[in-house]
């Protein structure tokens, strides 16, 4: 069975009615990155940090997989694939995707800011400041912030490098080390991009480009290509 690895972005969940942060009405308009997804931020002003992403799990709890989740998900019926996703949405998971790898972090996950490996589930979409992790540190969202290590790219760089056909969805590829992964893919293989602007891969590699968005990108791959 061939292996597909897909790379997905931001530009996949903005279909289920999450805002992505560089576009012009994105979550991260009138916020500075540098007030509320910086390790600075959070030893400078918890509070704000622990509601903003409170609003942004609110927002995911709210939200459904769409049509490219869930083409996607399909896929498995014919070959063994694995998501890397940049988002922080639980949408592929919910869509029935069974191999996925959140770069980025999760955020219906909760860790201590004392001891990265305790990681808790968060019920609901609060995460308060006042709750605390089994060693009596503070929980912190389970996310990757602007200047921290992201611990699963090499994991992920090997899947991508082992993988048969590669699949790239959503994602400006300007976010490194994230944008990087592309040129671990063997040139000698398939990729297929699905954005509806025009992408400067960070490679001289030859991809074919399905200009769309996700939603009905995916069903052209699915319909001509896989």
């Amino acid at each position: 069975m061939k292996h597909v690895v897909i790379i997905t972005g931001a530009g996949i969940s903005a279909e289920s009615g999450l805002k992505t942060f560089r576009d012009s009405d994105g979550l991260w308009n009138g916020y500075d990155v540098r007030e509320v997804a910086t390790p600075e931020a959070w030893k400078r002003n918890p509070s704000l940090v622990q509601d903003f992403y409170n609003m942004r799990r609110k927002d995911v709890l709210a939200a459904s997989p769409n049509g490219a989740h869930l083409g996607l998900a399909q896929l498995e019926r014919k070959y063994q694939v694995t998501i890397i996703t940049q988002n922080i949405d639980d949408l592929h998971e919910r869509a029935g995707s069974s191999r996925i790898i959140h770069l980025h972090g999760e955020i219906k996950k909760a860790r201590s800011s004392v001891d990265p490996k305790l990681i808790y589930g968060i019920e609901g979409w609060e995460l308060k400041m006042d709750e605390k992790c089994s060693s009596g540190g503070q929980l912190r969202p389970h996310i990757v912030w602007f200047g921290e290590d992201v611990p699963l790219i090499e994991s992920a760089i090997d899947i991508v490098r082992e993988a048969d056909i590669c699949v790239v969805i959503g994602t400006s590829l300007t976010v490194y080390p994230a944008a990087s992964l592309v040129e671990y893919f063997s040139d000698a293989k398939p990729m297929f991009v699905i954005d509806p602007k025009n992408i400067n891969m960070p490679t001289t590699r030859k991809a074919t480009f399905i200009q769309a968005n996700a939603v009905k990108g995916v069903e052209v791959l699915l319909a001509q290509h896989l």
